[in-house]
């Protein structure tokens, strides 16, 4: 931490993620609050007279289509951004990190299938797969079982069940570059000197992994949970503005999708901020994810 707050890049960028997150908790146990008590959001209230209100002081990003403060929306956004990120990077961190590294310690046929696995996922169109699989959801294609069960799940979570899809799109099709680099890793760990004292001694191979090998891969996870952070907050905001993600919770690429119709108009308010508050976000992740490659990849201390 203190070779990281050096860096005053990294510093403000690590900050900026940190606020970002407490914004996203926020507008995520508010958003629980009115469920429970049955009352409208103040990003979700809204008057007909007051639509298309240029920024001003009592509205500082101005007012949409039907008259709700965008900045408030483009607020609440944060949440949905954050929530995907952490959920879909999760999703894909524990799929590559278990794949690759028993792929990487064990070999032979293990080996072979991780790799005919992760060559497959690669060869899908990551997008049109997230797409479709969010379209299998939310038009009913699901199993009623398996489809009441998801709704279920999606409700434990505060989201819908075309933006649950998402999530898990992104994630289940999100795992592979870090899964090759972890198994590549892992083949290399596994032969040290260690690694083969603590094979002697008998110990078995779910302590060798968890005990000797994920804590020299931890920093290789870390850096690609931030990057991957990153992405999945992109990919939900093109899916958003498609119109497949989010349907009824504040959302980047719902804004961004809405306000494009009327900036012909000079009406490019809900557009900018939704651009700004995604940009800012984007930004600091990626910065702070080189940052953390250069504080963490053993190979690159002095």
């Amino acid at each position: 931490m203190k070779r990281l707050l050096k860096d005053k890049i990294a510093a403000v960028s690590l900050v900026t993620a940190i606020l970002y997150i407490l914004l996203a908790g926020v507008c995520e146990v508010y958003s629980f609050y009115c469920s429970g008590r049955g009352i409208t959001p103040v990003y979700d209230r809204g008057s007909m007279e007051e639509r298309y209100l240029p920024p001003s002081s009592s509205h500082w990003m101005g007012t949409d289509y039907r008259g709700r403060d965008v900045f408030m929306r483009a607020a609440a956004g944060a949440s949905t951004a954050v929530k995907i990120g952490v959920l879909a990077s999760l999703i894909s961190v524990f799929i590559g990190v278990t794949l690759g590294a028993l792929a990487g310690y064990f070999g032979g046929w293990i080996d072979d299938l991780v790799v005919w696995i992760y060559s497959t996922f690669a060869s899908m169109p990551t997008l049109l797969f997230i797409l479709a699989f969010a379209l299998l959801v939310t038009k009913g294609f699901l199993f009623a079982p398996l489809a009441e069960l998801f709704n279920r799940f999606s409700a434990l979570c505060n989201t819908e069940p075309g933006m649950m899809a998402v999530y898990l799109g992104i994630g289940i099709t999100g795992w592979v570059s870090l899964c090759r680099v972890v198994r590549a890793e892992t083949l290399r760990l596994r032969e040290l000197g260690y690694v083969q004292a603590a094979k002697t001694i008998g110990y078995g191979w779910p302590r060798i992994i968890f005990k000797h090998i994920f804590p020299n891969l931890s920093h290789l996870v870390i850096i690609y949970f931030t990057m991957r952070f990153a992405y999945a907050v992109m990919t939900e905001i093109i899916v958003s503005y498609l119109g497949i993600g989010v349907q009824l919770a504040p959302s980047w690429g719902v804004m961004i999708a809405d306000g494009q119709e009327r900036l012909w108009r000079g009406i490019w308010w809900e557009v900018g901020a939704a651009t700004v508050f995604m940009f800012f976000l984007v930004l600091a992740l990626n910065m702070l994810g080189d940052a953390l490659r250069d504080v963490l990849d053993p190979r690159l201390k002095s």
